[in-house]
């Protein structure tokens, strides 16, 4: 059996989601969903994709479309996946999965009510070489987690510029990458916070531009992130144990995990022609045809947890988007 899906937007990333199909093997895409008809049918030519509407609402109406893929704006998240949900298709939205807490309550509600699969994209979480990671730490490789850092930082290109600092479109360092640092250390903590102390820097149109936390979970493991969009930052990640410490390079789309136990070095790398949103794919793929209705990997309490931790950490430094 296959997965049929439909994608709802033909920006960016769903170019970079839909690409990496080539290695998906319980799926399909017959079906794309744009703002307008031509660039619709753009985006179906360059993939093959069989159907192509100018508007979301005949792609949730497609009675062939199983599942759909969510890739507009953050600020267009809970409306358009509660026309997915309320139109009876499974949901995979792309991350964050709302701009707030309360939103994605109704939406978890809604997909529980009406008995339908909801999960947001994380694809980090499904990389190899995350999963790797995880069977050294398992293994005691490293010993007792003590330390996780994390960044992630980029001056922002002029074609991203618009959507990143806009606050209309819920722009801004934290929701955008932010909650990639913030997941991984949440990951790997496996605790939750007792104190977070947060610095932050504006830019000129309101959202938050570059934001440095230090966080102290309840079992004594110390989080450390950063995330801006006007600054280059290291971008790996690191998890730091008793015996040895693990090196995650640009760890949101890693190929490359490092162990490191005094001068002893474990290396492994990815070697797979993709972005990595395959992993993605295939898992939730696979949760479809189990019948289940949430991922094991990334729950709804995992998101609903990183949401609330977004929401706090906007309030701390007095971020609100003009439409809360």
């Amino acid at each position: 059996m296959t997965i049929k899906w439909g994608i709802l937007g033909a920006g960016w990333i769903a170019d970079k989601f839909v690409a990496d199909f080539k290695l998906v093997e319980k799926g399909e895409v017959i079906a794309v969903g744009a703002r307008s008809k031509v660039r619709s049918e753009e985006f179906a030519k360059r993939f093959n994709i069989t159907k192509a509407y100018g508007n979301y609402r005949d792609l949730v109406s497609d009675p062939d479309v199983a599942i759909i893929y969510i890739a507009t704006t953050h600020n267009f998240h809970f409306e358009h996946a509660k026309l997915c949900l309320e139109n009876g298709k499974h949901v995979l939205c792309e991350k964050p999965a709302t701009v707030n807490a309360q939103e994605f309550e109704e939406l978890e509600k809604l997909a529980k009510t009406k008995n339908l699969y909801y999960m947001e994209a994380m694809w980090t979480a499904f990389l190899p070489a995350i999963n790797k990671t995880f069977e050294w730490i398992n293994e005691g490789k490293i010993g007792n987690i003590e330390v996780i850092q994390a960044s992630f930082g980029f001056p922002a290109a002029p074609e991203f510029s618009e959507r990143l600092f806009s606050p209309h479109l819920a722009g801004g360092a934290l929701l955008d990458i932010g909650i990639y640092p913030l997941t991984i250390i949440e990951m790997f903590a496996k605790s939750d916070i007792e104190r977070l102390d947060i610095n932050s820097k504006f830019a000129s149109t309101g959202v938050d531009e570059t934001l440095t936390i230090q966080i102290k979970y309840k079992n004594g493991v110390q989080g450390q992130m950063a995330c801006s969009i006007k600054n280059r930052l290291k971008n790996n990640a690191f998890i730091c144990g008793s015996k040895g410490f693990i090196e995650i390079s640009d760890f949101w789309m890693s190929k490359k995990a490092t162990l490191t136990i005094g001068d002893s070095v474990e290396v492994f790398n990815d070697k797979t022609d993709t972005m990595g949103y395959n992993c993605e794919t295939e898992a939730v793929n696979s949760d479809l045809l189990a019948r289940k209705k949430e991922n094991s990997i990334m729950p709804l309490s995992r998101t609903k947890k990183m949401m609330m931790l977004m929401d706090e950490i906007r309030n701390k430094i007095g971020l609100k988007y003009p439409f809360e």
